[in-house]
């Protein structure tokens, strides 16, 4: 794990927390710790922090009414720590701009992968200089340098994940490209389920203005991989 994270804490239990802390402190990290979701909003605020470990279920505040106020204010990766096991709010959460989540209990090399992965991907973005060629695809427009993508004219909002996925597939345009090449490259990760990509894949079709159902630029290969290409241009009558 690259040394020296600055970390922010995001727990009320404090069994846990001062594990969390005396972990990540061993690991040579910085810490950071709160108890409620006012004061990490306080402390995103003043501080720097390279990746925040959030816990759901804090006394004052939702941990996914937080994180949404967290995604607000700061795009710094946050991994999301709960001991709720439901599909749905997992999705939820990732909708919503989680980068990641671990189940509790969860053992401290298992906190150590995920925060690897998402602090290698946060520094390669950040340490990379990005390709200064806009990428077109139909009436998409990408600009890796400025982080800015347009369809038709019309600025997209999309969230930092978004439009990396959206841009990496921008560069291969027509090509089918394998999930397990996109955990690798947009996620930084060697293994991983499905639903991740296919959390951002469906937010990103509906930035698009299109569905899985009824797609013009994301197509989706069943068991082989995701494509992005041009709509095809409607024959005048």
């Amino acid at each position: 794990m690259p040394p020296m994270a600055s970390v922010l804490v995001v727990e009320d239990d404090q069994f846990v927390r001062s594990a969390l802390i005396r972990h990540l402190t061993e690991a040579s990290h910085t810490v950071r710790s709160v108890g409620t979701a006012l004061e990490a909003l306080r402390e995103v605020a003043h501080f720097r922090f390279d990746v925040v470990i959030l816990d759901l279920g804090l006394p004052d505040l939702d941990g996914s009414e937080a994180l949404k106020m967290l995604r607000g204010i700061t795009d710094v990766p946050v991994i999301i720590a709960t001991a709720r096991d439901d599909e749905a709010e997992i999705v939820r959460l990732l909708n919503d701009g989680a980068d990641d989540y671990l189940t509790k209990p969860f053992s401290v090399e298992h906190l150590s992968a995920r925060m690897a992965a998402v602090l290698r991907r946060a520094r390669g973005t950040a340490g990379e200089a990005p390709p200064s060629d806009v990428l077109r695809v139909g009436g998409l427009s990408i600009d890796p340098l400025r982080r800015q993508a347009d369809l038709d004219g019309a600025r997209l909002d999309l969230t930092r994940r978004e439009f990396d996925l959206l841009a990496f597939l921008a560069g291969r345009p027509g090509v089918v490209v394998p999930r397990k090449e996109l955990l690798a490259e947009v996620w930084q990760q060697s293994y991983g389920d499905d639903q991740t990509i296919d959390v951002h894949l469906s937010w990103l079709r509906r930035k698009l203005g299109e569905t899985a159902a009824r797609p013009r630029y994301l197509h989706t290969l069943r068991g082989v991989g995701v494509k992005l290409e041009p709509p095809p241009v409607e024959s005048p009558l």
